[in-house]
């Protein structure tokens, strides 16, 4: 029988996705979706207060990465204790969750037969569905994942072919921080081609990159997306508002025609799992108002 801990949300809801959510035996503290997995022992903490504002949260990432330190810690006895067949992680971003190098420090004392290590580290879309493919064939499943993979591929082009062709697409600049400004890469430009919008800002396949004030003032999207990694709505609009009367804001279009929107980055945008199906629905709702029914409104998105 597998005991499986998953140490990144998106690899619970993928564990949970393929009917092994009665084998996790533990998680990170960032994990809570679906709600059952909730009550299970939390392995990880962060060194920094996930309270403070984004300034703050990015100096303090900052200086514990330019010392050589990690953002997170892996509880190693509780890891033990626990005593799991798998052990689900990422090496994609040491600032986003416990990375692949904070289990092998957890993981270098550890004696007996060690557990087998699925480490992610997708950067696209086809990444993310090969990832699912790669948990579900560490837990001898793989056909499951070939049918939860092209299930959710089915699921996306149902949504981009019900998305309006227009002759104009909206011109959409995706801000993953705030303070400073980040423009969101990866999948993300992905999606919002998908939905019919013009991406500006960030790399498709590239990490999500730092953005001065003057290439957002002159890119001046037609719509702005703003999706923090790590905050849910109500934290977005709070670090929102302490920044959109600073210059330029005031003054780019989207700000002055209502065309700023708000995200829960946490649960969706940022998390290379199932649920990015649905964060191309929130995509689509908000690019295309007039004629997608906004299902998500209110709890995955809303308008400044």
């Amino acid at each position: 029988m597998e005991r499986i801990v998953s140490l990144l949300p998106s690899t619970t809801e993928i564990a949970c996705a393929l009917g092994f959510g009665p084998q996790l035996v533990g998680r990170s503290h960032e994990c809570d979706f679906p709600p059952e997995i909730r009550d299970l022992p939390v392995l990880t903490r962060p060194k920094l207060d996930a309270r403070a504002g984004s300034r703050e949260i990015d100096d303090r990432v900052k200086s514990l990465v330019r010392d050589g330190l990690s953002v997170y810690e892996v509880d190693a006895d509780g890891l033990r204790e626990l005593a799991p067949t798998h052990i689900l992680t990422q090496d994609q971003c040491e600032v986003c969750a416990a990375s692949l190098g904070d289990l092998e420090s957890a993981l270098a004392i550890w004696t007996g037969e060690r557990p087998k290590v699925v480490s992610l580290s997708p950067q696209t879309l086809g990444d993310v569905w090969r990832s699912i493919i790669e948990v579900a064939v560490a837990l001898s499943a793989g056909e499951r994942g070939s049918e939860l993979t092209n299930s959710l591929a089915d699921r996306l082009t149902e949504i981009a072919e019900r998305t309006p062709s227009q002759s104009r697409r909206p011109r959409v600049a995706c801000i993953e921080w705030l303070d400073p400004l980040m423009a969101a890469g990866n999948w993300i430009p992905e999606l919002v081609t998908l939905a019919g919008g013009q991406n500006l800002l960030g790399r498709a396949g590239s990490h999500s990159a730092w953005l001065t004030v003057a290439e957002l003032t002159d890119a001046d999207p037609d719509v702005i997306v703003v999706l923090p990694c790590g905050f849910d709505l109500g934290r977005t609009r709070e670090e929102l508002m302490s920044v959109i009367e600073r210059p330029p804001w005031p003054q780019l279009r989207a700000v002055e025609q209502g065309r700023v929107f708000l995200t829960d980055g946490n649960q969706f945008f940022n998390r290379p799992g199932p649920r990015l199906v649905e964060s191309l629905a929130i995509f689509s709702e908000i690019f295309h108002p007039k004629t997608i029914e906004p299902v998500h409104r209110g709890t995955g998105w809303s308008a400044l």
